[in-house]
């Protein structure tokens, strides 16, 4: 393979962001344009002579412009061996003339489900021709071009002057790469979106058509937002993905200042936002993370009041956190994050005030959200193992109040209560096995990611304890707390373990074979139970 000269080129856009400038570079090398629909009228418009499709194919665009470019006078000039005699000879009998450069991107198929368009319309924005074309070129690339996406406009460009209006080789089979890639990306999105059971509208249900939340083949499509400096380890490669039709996400988040993100990073500001998430329509709350954990949570009138009894949790672990809210950040919540050292800071916002504060400490990342994810909204989760990947649906799981069973003699009081349905939703984000004291609408010690229940309830307690005694306070602030277990306490002892540290109220899924062992125990040191009827596993 070697330089191809265009001398002719198919324009055929939905995204039209520097069309004109690149159709004005190819028509000063006396490319030949033809282009279809909006693109013609947009070149026309600019001044530039164009050819319609229709031209070349001697049929008008039709069907609403369904039909216009699937036609063998285009495929044949896309798809031509051009140095093969028999495929010289059908081009010259049929009147087929090459095409060099293809510049087409599909319908805009992801944006127009992420807007929440009705069925027909967003069939109507599922492309057929567009990525026939971009095959077809892209298989063909010895001889022709093919260009899905704007941002590679510049370099064509530029190459076309460097080569006196040809590509190279290295250039054609780059871009037909990307263009399968950008092929099967789309078609992805549309076989996700068949895949999901609100796609359907069959009388009968989803399952009327064989609708599965887990179909025989899983298509993803994943747009790459950025090479990180490297994964969780120096030594490992990484980069950040985008799924395509999401608006509320650390993927999304516009970082005002700060280095760039690392891996760690992301991951750890996407724990503290999922957890803050639960409490988007509840009072100011501030979670601080840290590898993955939450080291502290609380609710309060204000969202500094809220930051202080956070860190309060656990100031050793907070050094170096992730921290996120679930308002709008201001001046004097800005001082009091600023000061200890803090690795992020998400939130829906920041005024101009916080802002300042925070540009005050160049290395701290900024990170504004514009909205909180919603904490029950469908999806799906993967973690990838040896030869293969496990799919589940995210942990989307809410208490309904009714649902709550106490177990024990003694029913909990008011404040018991809330604090319990506090700590459960902390503990949901918590790794296994996780323990949570609570109290008064924030953590008082959390205990994660141990083998045994028991260990987990005794580190939460122990830190409690050496909270109380770097802050000065009387006493731990596990006395009068209610704990949760994020599955159940198997035996009693992790239960005596929470009476040990003064909690005089329970929550926990229940469903063990000991479990009159452990009400009894819950009984006889005067606690309140409540079993929720559901687990919260995170590993």
């Amino acid at each position: 393979m070697s330089d191809v000269k265009i001398a002719r080129a198919l324009l055929s856009v939905s995204d039209k962001s520097g069309l004109v400038d690149l159709a004005r570079a190819l028509a000063a090398r006396d490319v030949e344009l033809v282009s279809t629909g909006g693109t013609a009228r947009a070149l026309r418009e600019a001044g530039l002579a164009v050819k319609d499709v229709s031209d070349l194919t001697g049929f008008p665009e039709m069907m609403d412009g369904r039909v216009k470019t699937l036609h063998p006078m285009v495929h044949g000039g896309l798809l031509a061996v051009r140095d093969d005699p028999a495929h010289a000879a059908a081009m010259e009998a049929h009147g087929i003339g090459a095409i060099d450069l293809v510049v087409v991107n599909l319908y805009p198929f992801a944006s127009t489900v992420a807007k929440g368009a009705a069925r027909d319309e967003v069939i109507e924005n599922i492309d057929i021709g567009g990525p026939s074309m971009v095959r077809s070129a892209a298989k063909n690339h010895r001889y022709v071009t093919i260009v899905t996406d704007p941002a590679d406009y510049p370099a064509l460009i530029a190459e076309l002057g460097e080569t006196g209006g040809a590509t190279r080789e290295a250039t054609r089979i780059r871009l037909a790469g990307k263009a399968y890639a950008h092929t099967a990306a789309y078609d992805s999105a549309i076989a996700g979106w068949f895949a999901q059971t609100d796609a359907f509208t069959h009388p009968a249900g989803p399952e009327a058509l064989g609708a599965t939340r887990f179909p025989a083949l899983l298509p993803l499509a994943f747009a790459r937002a950025e090479t990180l400096r490297y994964g969780e380890n120096p030594h490992q490669a990484a980069a950040l993905y985008r799924a395509s039709g999401t608006d509320a996400g650390i993927a999304q988040a516009r970082q005002l200042q700060g280095k760039e993100l690392s891996y760690n990073n992301y991951n750890d500001a996407d724990a503290a936002l999922e957890l803050v998430s639960e409490f988007r329509d509840g009072p100011p709350t501030v979670v601080i993370v840290k590898h993955a954990n939450p080291c502290g949570v609380a609710s309060a009138d204000t969202l500094v009041e809220a930051y202080r009894a956070a860190l309060a949790c656990d100031s050793v672990s907070a050094f170096g956190g992730i921290i996120a809210c679930n308002r709008p950040l201001d001046a004097e919540t800005a001082e009091a994050m600023t000061g200890i050292f803090t690795e992020v800071v998400v939130a829906p916002d920041a005024d101009a005030a916080a802002q300042a504060v925070f540009a005050r400490k160049k290395n701290l990342r900024l990170l504004l959200t514009g909205a909180l994810p919603d904490p029950v909204r469908p999806g799906l989760v993967f973690k990838s193992i040896a030869g293969g990947v496990l799919v589940q649906g995210r942990d989307d799981g809410r208490l309904a109040p009714d649902a709550l069973r106490v177990v024990t003699r003694r029913a909990p009081t008011a404040q018991e209560h809330a604090d319990a349905l506090f700590a459960w939703t902390v503990a949901k984000h918590v790794k296994s096995n996780a323990i949570v004291y609570a109290k008064d609408g924030a953590t008082a010690g959390i205990g994660a990611g141990q083998m045994n229940r028991l260990e987990s309830a005794r580190i939460a307690a122990w830190k409690a304890r050496d909270a109380a005694e770097k802050a000065g306070w009387p006493a731990p602030r596990t006395i009068g707390s209610a704990v949760a277990s994020d599955a159940f306490f198997p035996f009693a002892d992790g239960l005596l373990a929470a009476v040990e540290a003064g909690a005089t109220a329970v929550i926990q899924p229940g469903g063990s074979i000991r479990d009159e062992e452990v009400i009894a125990a819950a009984d006889e040191a005067g606690l309140a139970m409540l079993f929720t009827g559901m687990r919260h596993f995170r590993h």
